[in-house]
C-alpha cells in the first residue's frame, strides 16, 4: 500500500521544521528492496515509526494523522531520507514529564529496521530542538571536573593519561592493586575494562579495597591525585547501585575520585539514566562496548558512531569512547573527530545537522584502542586539541621499562604534540618516550620511518 499521500510531504522546509522547533529530524541512508519505490518506501517507513501500519485501521482519527511522522527529503541517488517526527510522538515519564531515549529509539529504529520493504536504513544523524535538550537530564561532571580534582585550570587543563588494567580478565586482587599501583606513578586514570566486574577469582569487595589502598599509596608517593573509574554495569537496578554504593563507602574521603563505568551500549539507556540520576556527584563513564554490531560501516542498518555519541550526551554521559579516528587499532577515520566536536562543543556541524546544546554540559571524549605515545602526537594534531581521557592499556603496560614509564611516555608524547616539537628530537631528551619507539618498533617504522638511525644509530 502507497502510503505517501499521508506520511510524506516533500513540500516541507529543513529550515523551517528546525525554526519551529516542534519536531526532531533525523536523517537516514535507506534503501528499498529491488519493486519498491523509493518514496513509497520512505513513507511506510514514517508510517511504521509512528502512527501507521501497513494497512488502513478505522480507528484512526484527525487527532492522529496531526502527529504523523512525514518524509519531508527523499534523495534516492544519495540513499538520503529525512523524517520528521512531532514532539508529541515520545513517551514521556509519568514521574516528571521527562523525556526518555529508549522511546526515541523505539520510534526512530525500532520496528522499521525489520521491514520487509527495505534493505537497509541506518541512522546517520538526528536534530533535536531547545524543547528536547530541556527534557533530557545531560552531564552533571565531565573533564573540567576531573582537572579541578587533579588541580589544574578547569576550562583548559589538558590531556588525561589513563590506562585500562591489562590482562583485561585473569588477575586476582592483589595482582590487579599491584598493576593499577604501577600505573599510578607515572600516570593520572584508570578504568575497569569492560568484562571486569565480580568474577569469582576476583570478588569486588576484596578487589576494589585494594584498589583504594593502591591509589592512597599511589598518591603519596607522587604527591599527585589520582582517579579510578569502577565498572557497575549489571542486568539488575539494585545490583548496580549496591556496586556503586559499596565503592563510595570504601573510598571515603577519597569519592570523588571515583566515577562510574557503565556498559550503555550492551545495557541500554535505563542503565546510563539510573547512573546519571542517582550518583549526579560523579563521572558517568560510558563504555560502548558491543556498539560495533550495529554501527560499523560495514553494518548497513541501525546507527552510526556519531548517533551513539550525541544520544549519550543528552543522556547525561560525562564521557564516551569515541574512538581513535584511525589512530588505534580500531574501526576509524580521521574525520571522525565530528563525533568529538559534537559532544565537546555548545554548537556543531554534523553529517547533516547543525546542532546548539543551548548550554548542555559537554561530554568528554574518551580515547582507547591501541593506542600509545608514539600515536599521539598525530592523533592530537588531527584532533586539533589535547581535552581528552586517553586510556591506553598496551601503550602502557607493553612499555619495556614497565607501566610507569608507559604512563610517563604518554604524558611527554602529548607535551610533544603540545610544544610542537619533532617526535624525534623530542625523543632525544625524554627518556620514556624514546625508549616507546623500541617497546613498539611496528608502529615506530610505521610512523617515524629512520627512527632506528636516529635514536638508536642503526644498531637495530
Amino acid at each position: 500500500m502507497d502510503q505517501s499521500t499521508r506520511y510524506a510531504d516533500l513540500g516541507l522546509s529543513e529550515e523551517q521544521l528546525i525554526a519551529g522547533g516542534k519536531h526532531i529530524l533525523c536523517a537516514y541512508r535507506m534503501k528499498p528492496k529491488a519493486g519498491y519505490g523509493y518514496l513509497e518506501s520512505a513513507a511506510h517507513f514514517a508510517a511504521e515509526s509512528s502512527t501507521g501500519t501497513n494497512v488502513e485501521v478505522s480507528t484512526t482519527d484527525d487527532f492522529t494523522k496531526g502527529v504523523d511522522a512525514l518524509v519531508y527529503h527523499a534523495d534516492e541517488e544519495n540513499e538520503d531520507v529525512r523524517i520528521a517526527y512531532p514532539l508529541e510522538l515520545f513517551d514521556r515519564n509519568i514521574t516528571d514529564g521527562r523525556m526518555m531515549m529508549v522511546s526515541f529509539l523505539t520510534l526512530t529504529i525500532g520496528n522499521n529496521q525489520g521491514m520487509g520493504d527495505i534493505e537497509y536504513a541506518k541512522m546517520i544523524d538526528f536534530w533535536v530542538p531547545p524543547e528536547v535538550i530541556r527534557q533530557f537530564d545531560g552531564p552533571a561532571m565531565n573533564i573540567s571536573d576531573l582537572w579541578r580534582i587533579l588541580g589544574r585550570d578547569v576550562n583548559d587543563g589538558g590531556y588525561i593519561a589513563g590506562t585500562i588494567i591489562k590482562p583485561k580478565l585473569g588477575l586476582r586482587p592483589e595482582p590487579f592493586a599491584k598493576a593499577a599501583y604501577e600505573f599510578w606513578l607515572g600516570g593520572d586514570f584508570i578504568k575497569n575494562d569492560e568484562p571486569q566486574g565480580n568474577q569469582t577469582f576476583a570478588p569486588l569487595r576484596k578487589t576494589i579495597p585494594l584498589v583504594y589502598d593502591a591509589m592512597k599509596r599511589a598518591m603519596d608517593a607522587t604527591g599527585e591525585p589520582k582517579l579510578f573509574s569502577m565498572n557497575i554495569t549489571a542486568d539488575d537496578h539494585n545490583e548496580m547501585l549496591a556496586r556503586a554504593d559499596f565503592a563510595l563507602e570504601t573510598f571515603g574521603p577519597d569519592a570523588n575520585k571515583l566515577a562510574f563505568l557503565v556498559d550503555g551500549y550492551v545495557g541500554g539507556p535505563g542503565m546510563i539514566t539510573t547512573a546519571r540520576r542517582n550518583y549526579p556527584n560523579q563521572f558517568l563513564h560510558y563504555h560502548r562496548a558491543g556498539h560495533g554490531a550495529v554501527t560499523s560501516p560495514s553494518s548497513k542498518r541501525g546507527y552510526t558512531s556519531f548517533v551513539l555519541a550525541k544520544m549519550s550526551r543528552l543522556q547525561g554521559a560525562s564521557g564516551i569512547h569515541v574512538g581513535t579516528m584511525g589512530y588505534g587499532k580500531m574501526e576509524g577515520e580521521g574525520d571522525d573527530k565530528i563525533i568529538a566536536y559534537m559532544i565537546e562543543r555548545d554548537e556543531a556541524q554534523g553529517p547533516v545537522y547543525f546542532q546548539k546544546w543551548y548550554g548542555m554540559k559537554a561530554t568528554t571524549p574518551i580515547i582507547s584502542g591501541g593506542m600509545n605515545a608514539l600515536r599521539l602526537p598525530g592523533f592530537f594534531a588531527n584532533l586539533g586539541h589535547g581535552n581528552v581521557i586517553n586510556t591506553a592499556g598496551g601503550g602502557s603496560y607493553g612499555h619495556l621499562d614497565g607501566p610507569a614509564a608507559g604512563a610517563l611516555s604518554l604524558r611527554q608524547g602529548y607535551d610533544c604534540w603540545a610544544a610542537g616539537a619533532d617526535p624525534l628530537e623530542w625523543a632525544r631528551t625524554h627518556h620514556e618516550f624514546a625508549r616507546a619507539f623500541e617497546s613498539f618498533p611496528s608502529d615506530a617504522d610505521a610512523i617515524y620511518p629512520g627512527w632506528r638511525e636516529s635514536l638508536l644509530g642503526g644498531n637495530r
